[in-house]
């Protein structure tokens, strides 16, 4: 009889459990829709999955370009869902001019982040807000700069570094080379000098394999593991993946910093600082009180991190950049040696009071910048209070992504928008000029503490490198302008020759 009863009751206890979960997952989706119910004149945009959002519905391996082409459909500025979190993407100069500098204010704090917060606990520069941020901005731009950001005296240590890299390349014989380690430990060598106090060998293999972990980090950053983490960080952090891969070198990089760090403590000298860190460490002592402007040994370590991942990787990319548009035009390879053998000759090395009589240098390095297109998505913003941006209501704790995409190929701004065209620099006389949607590094509040740096490393070390090598694809091959999107924009990985046109200038001097 028991079991009778059982089996009687047995379809009814299944379609209740039916019943149940189905109402379940009726309810979840009410309340996905009723949590993400778009604001009153909210930006338009595409219809989102419940819980994913749009998430399924972009290029993750090219979004810069479908963001941008998205534009086209939902006009300049427009809402995405990700998950929870809706974004509004800013496109054209216009209107991200109007939120980053009309607006700076409004738009000065970075989104929560659950991929930073887990790499550095959102400290330090890049993804620090409010109080905190504002002391650690203020005193790393004023502290590089006694240190010669933005003053002529940096330039010999660019020029010097620049006898290391040209020995370098010496060095493979004319064999074919990927130049992309070359140039990242040439580059990140000036950032060094300025934190560290000193720089680093080629051959260094811990270094090395450090900027190896930083390029991957980086590489995976703005990979889809890294999206997926921002927009399910509980569940991912559950789950095995690329993901798991870029918080592991983050943190073996946090270990080679910290050590760096207790090597200037145990020799640190408050009256004679050599560099950044040792700086720092004295600001350590005289902030104690102010435990809000996040002044200590973990503030350090963060800030360096920052400063070396933002003073290495973005000069560098656009430098692997240069050597792939140099050979993809030869032509205009040749013209900037002509300006360079007329302007500077071969018996000295090149020097920032040169640019001002190299218009043309000066447009391809623009337009290397531009078209290279570095950071192609900007960082993230977000509304520090309810505002209006092309018409449309932005609720407080909006995030937005300022589309540089946008803004570098706008073709209201720019004569060849999609074309490698130094003359998107030059006016009909030839001289150089620098329209205002020329925003690489982009704007507003947040503009790039390193742009001064980067601007004298850029122009040192491409007119040294073509003053001393002409670059052509190995024989048999072509130049291409493919790229793999990250956070950064790069250049797949790729060879060149480096045909030397010169004895050097430090052997003739």
């Amino acid at each position: 009889m028991a079991v009778v009863d059982i089996l009687v009751s047995f379809p009814t206890a299944w379609i209740d459990t039916k019943i149940l979960l189905l109402s379940f997952i009726v309810f979840l989706l009410i309340f996905d829709q009723l949590k993400n119910r778009k604001p009153k004149n909210f930006p338009p945009g595409p219809t989102s999955l419940p819980l994913f959002g749009n998430f399924f519905n972009l290029d993750h391996k090219q979004l810069h370009i479908h963001l941008t082409k998205m534009s086209r459909k939902y006009g300049r500025i427009y809402s995405l869902q990700l998950g929870g979190t809706h974004f509004v993407v800013v496109n054209s100069y216009s209107l991200v001019k109007e939120a980053l500098v009309d607006q700076a204010e409004t738009f000065a704090d970075r989104p929560p982040n659950a991929v930073f917060h887990k790499i550095n606990k959102c400290q330090g520069i890049a993804f620090n807000n409010g109080y905190s941020w504002k002391q650690q901005r203020r005193f790393t731009l004023s502290t590089l700069k006694s240190f010669g950001i933005g003053k002529r005296n940096l330039e010999s240590s660019i020029t010097q570094e620049f006898d290391f890299l040209h020995q370098a390349i010496i060095n493979m014989k004319g064999e074919s080379f990927n130049p992309h380690f070359f140039i990242n430990n040439a580059v990140s060598n000036i950032i060094c000098s300025l934190v560290f106090g000193r720089r680093f060998e080629y051959t260094d293999k811990k270094f090395l394999t450090m900027l190896s972990l930083i390029s991957r980090a980086i590489q995976l950053e703005g990979s889809v593991w890294a999206q997926l983490y921002n927009a399910f960080p509980h569940f991912m952090g559950l789950m095995p993946g690329p993901h798991q891969e870029m918080f592991s070198n983050f943190k073996q990089v946090e270990v080679f910093l910290n050590e760096e760090i207790e090597k200037h403590r145990a020799e640190w000298d408050p009256s004679s600082p050599r560099d950044y860190i040792d700086c720092y460490l004295s600001e350590i002592e005289k902030r104690r009180d102010d435990e809000e402007a996040g002044f200590n040994t973990e503030g350090l370590c963060y800030s360096v991190l920052d400063l070396f991942v933002a003073g290495t990787e973005t000069t560098s990319t656009t430098l692997l950049w240069a050597f792939v548009f140099m050979m993809k035009y030869p032509e205009i390879q040749e013209k900037v040696q002509a300006e360079i053998d007329r302007v500077i000759g071969h018996s000295r090395q090149p020097s920032m009071a040169d640019r001002p009589n190299m218009p043309y240098t000066d447009a391809v390095i623009h337009e290397v910048q531009r078209r290279g297109n570095i950071v192609p998505l900007n960082v993230p913003r977000m509304s520090t209070k309810e505002t209006t941006l092309g018409g449309y209501s932005i609720p407080k704790g909006t995030q937005i992504i300022p589309n540089l995409t946008s803004v570098l190929f706008d073709e209201t701004q720019w004569k060849s928008p999609h074309s490698f065209d130094p003359q998107n620099f030059l006016n009909n006389q030839g001289e150089f000029i620098r329209p205002d949607a020329f925003i690489p590094f982009s704007a507003g509040k947040r503009l790039c503490l390193g742009e001064s740096l980067a601007r004298m490393e850029l122009f040192i070390f491409f007119t040294s490198l073509l003053q001393a090598f002409t670059f052509s694809p190995p024989a048999g091959s072509k130049s291409t302008l493919d790229f793999e999107f990250s956070v950064t924009l790069n250049p797949k990985p790729f060879k060149m020759n480096a045909i030397p046109r010169i004895e050097s200038v430090s052997q003739k001097g």
